[in-house]
């Protein structure tokens, strides 16, 4: 059984996307804890309508990154999680706690990486006007969104396109790929070695694409 720990910092639409394709396809995964950095994180609600487990820890209690992350740690341990899963976790993780989950967790960003690191993917897409957009699901390492990537999410960019219908198409893309991805850790498809991505114990020299 694949034990999963989620860390949410919003609404938590991906969570439920992977916590309706549990319930649904009944994989030999489970969702052990729902962790959030917020107390008023809607994530949390729709976890405890599933009976999960949730926990707060505010990062705001903390005088540093560290001394959060290393709260979290001692959170999380006891569950001896197979994957923890980033699904709008708005929190900059510190190297320690990247590395004590090395090749287990992993993180959705609205963009095809290595295209667009960082913020405001949406708005840079439509300023360079590229053809199509997306989201990539990548394992976490201590560079942001540098991590080896799994798989991406691919949508057209319109030409009436703006922002809002744009983040909209990549929202819908992450709700297939992000339990996809999901999908492969519990058959025990996927792994990491050398800062590289497996899948059935060949490197993935480019990520599985699934276009809208």
């Amino acid at each position: 059984m694949l034990s999963i720990v989620v860390l949410i910092s919003g609404g938590g639409t991906n969570l439920q996307a992977i916590m309706d394709y549990i319930a649904t396809e009944k994989p030999d995964a489970n969702i052990e804890l729902v962790l959030s950095n917020r107390p008023d994180a809607y994530g949390l609600q729709r976890a405890a309508g599933a009976s999960i487990k949730t926990e707060v820890i505010d990062h705001k209690a903390f005088d540093s990154r560290e001394s959060f992350d290393q709260a979290m740690i001692e959170v999380i341990d006891p569950y001896q999680p197979d994957l923890i899963i980033l699904a709008g976790f708005m929190r900059i993780l510190s190297h320690g706690f990247v590395e004590h989950y090395e090749g287990r967790m992993i993180n959705i960003h609205p963009a095809l990486l290595p295209a667009y690191k960082g913020l405001h993917t949406h708005k840079r897409a439509l300023a360079d006007g590229v053809s199509h957009h997306g989201a990539s699901v990548h394992y976490v390492t201590p560079e942001l969104d540098s991590g080896a990537v799994i798989a991406q999410g691919r949508v057209p960019v319109l030409k009436d396109d703006t922002e809002e219908s744009l983040e909209q198409r990549v929202h819908r893309i992450e709700h297939i790929v992000y339990p996809e991805v999901v999908k492969w850790f519990a058959e025990g498809r996927l792994s990491y070695r050398d800062n590289q991505a497996y899948m059935d114990d060949t490197l993935l020299t480019e990520p599985v694409v699934i276009d809208l």
